[in-house]
């Protein structure tokens, strides 16, 4: 990461209303893009009906996103000097507001494809830039309030996207769910061209930095088939597919490549070797963590409701935003708090144990469980998250010299990311092979030549008969009907083995909280050189 030299005076920060647009402006642009990371999950069956694709290659839309989300996020502190910071984050938003009204307009599986990783592009550079960006509108002591701010982003955006995909979708057409993000993304680009004061000499050092075309090019295709493997390997049968097997072979020789050159240059596209600091290293551990189960929660709870309990998409995100949204008012109050001076540290610990608790708290659901039996673990859930969160979007700069915040705050926004994948790959594959077990276990038990059995499978039948007349066909609708319980049930046990398996990760990482530090004091130098970082 390449920074203009440090000056001596105190940068200064913006004031009254100023302040709040730039809070509003990249709170915003964080919850856009985040929200664009699951919206369309809800509506793949109806844009597959309307381009007359498969749901398999309409999952590409998704792929797409993600791949080129997880690619730009490490590149942003490196782009964002290169080109000045302002400029970038003007053009990302510009960029992503352009490709959503093409994505809107396209007419074809491949069109979308394209503007999905474009969108994809602009919008990775939103999640970094903007969190530096609000950093720098509070002076150096008040940073865990701001990290409050931006954390209420990081919960809102992955839930508010299946609550408004599934509101447009019932409701108006598919396109709407990516034009919404136009407005926004207008308003957006002018509150940060009018707002957003650039940095001195930014932009201005180009002919100083030697880019990184290989270290750029290896990152694209490792973390890029790191990506692919993550999302496609539960539909691709995982490696009994030969794509996924080579995938996973250029991944993992891609990134060790890139990691072995980006640590051997003077000037690395991405400054891993911030990574050194032992408070940043443990604290990707925890982030990657905290992704994991934020995406993944986010995922697995959605798929039980609306195939378990029957809910619509519309209602399962309104099944999650009264938490959710109780969670975040949270974030706010945690950030005062630790900007009085209040440790981060015991609001890790007890924030990873409530999502442990929610984890096992959901996991012994009864199977006759009602729509808003899940709303307590839903609540304990997101105080769970907004006591981690915080804390660790905070810890991610804590120790660094202030020239390498940008580096530390893109490498843990992607570890977020990636968490997040590996989180929502590991409940794939896991839910399949638990489904697969509980099914095998319940037809073992079902006494199929009992007198119960005959008894209950007559009762069906004969409820059939008495509904649609059809007594010849009555007895083998019962069957499948019994089979389908069966089905629903063996469903309903995995989810809830998934749910288990998520609260023993969360678990299993409080000890290493241990070796994370909180900073000290700052002295009116450091005061100073914090102020001009990002």
């Amino acid at each position: 990461m390449y920074l203009s030299p440090l000056t001596n005076n105190l940068m200064a920060t913006p004031k009254g209303i100023a302040k709040a647009i730039i809070v509003i402006t990249t709170v915003s642009a964080a919850i856009m893009e985040l929200i664009d990371t699951s919206i369309v999950n809800v509506a793949l069956t109806d844009i597959s009906g309307s381009l007359g694709v498969s749901i398999e290659d309409i999952s590409w839309v998704i792929t797409s996103y993600a791949i080129a989300n997880v690619i730009i996020i490490p590149l942003t502190g490196f782009l964002a000097e290169y080109f000045g910071r302002k400029n970038y984050y003007i053009v990302s938003m510009i960029i992503f507001t352009i490709a959503s009204y093409l994505c809107g307009q396209s007419d074809s599986l491949v069109e979308l494809i394209i503007w999905r990783f474009v969108q994809g592009v602009g919008g990775g550079a939103l999640l970094s830039t903007s969190q530096a960006i609000l950093f720098d509108a509070f002076e150096p002591k008040e940073r865990p309030m701001a990290a409050g701010l931006f954390g209420m982003g990081i919960v809102l955006g992955p839930t508010l996207g299946p609550t408004l995909g599934g509101y447009i979708i019932e409701h108006h057409s598919w396109p709407l769910i990516f034009m919404i993000n136009i407005p926004i993304g207008i308003i957006a680009t002018f509150l940060a061209f009018t707002f957003i004061d650039k940095k001195e000499g930014e932009g201005k050092n180009k002919k100083s930095i030697k880019i990184d075309y290989t270290g750029i090019m290896l990152l694209a295709v490792g973390i890029g088939c790191l990506q692919y493997v993550l999302e496609r390997g539960e539909s691709e049968e995982w490696f009994s597919s030969e794509i996924i097997r080579y995938c996973s072979m250029i991944a993992l020789v891609g990134l060790g490549t890139f990691i072995w050159y980006e640590l051997s240059i003077k000037q690395p596209a991405v400054n891993l070797r911030v990574l050194g600091n032992r408070n940043l290293a443990f604290t990707t551990i925890f982030t990657f963590v905290a992704g994991f189960g934020l995406f993944t929660s986010v995922f697995v709870y959605p798929v039980l409701a609306q195939r378990i309990m029957g809910y619509t998409s519309f209602e399962t995100g309104i099944s999650l935003l009264p938490p959710t949204l109780a969670g975040v008012i949270m974030m706010p109050i945690i950030g005062k708090l630790m900007s009085k001076g209040v440790t981060p540290i015991p609001f890790v610990i007890v924030g990873f144990t409530l999502f442990s608790v929610y984890a096992f708290y959901s996991a012994a659901m009864p199977p006759d469980a009602g729509k808003w039996d899940f709303f307590w673990p839903l609540l304990i859930r997101a105080f769970g998250i907004s006591m981690s969160q915080l804390p660790l979007i905070n810890q991610a700069v804590v120790g660094l010299e202030p020239k390498d915040y940008a580096s530390g705050i893109s490498l843990n926004n992607m570890i977020r990311q990636l968490g997040g994948a590996f989180g929502i790959a590991i409940a794939n594959n896991y839910v399949a092979q638990q489904y697969f077990k509980h099914r095998t276990n319940l037809i073992a038990n079902l006494p199929a030549d009992g007198a119960q059995w005959k008894e209950r499978v007559g009762a069906v039948s004969q409820g059939i008969a008495s509904k649609t007349g059809d007594f010849h066909g009555a007895t083998t609708r019962a069957y499948k009907m019994i089979d389908m319980s069966v089905d629903r049930q063996a469903y309903y046990l995995s989810y809830l083995d998934t749910f288990r398996l998520v609260g023993i990760f969360f678990l299993v990482v409080i000890p290493l909280v241990f070796f994370l530090r909180t900073r000290k004091k700052l002295d009116k130098a450091a005061l100073e050189a914090a102020a001009e970082a990002h």
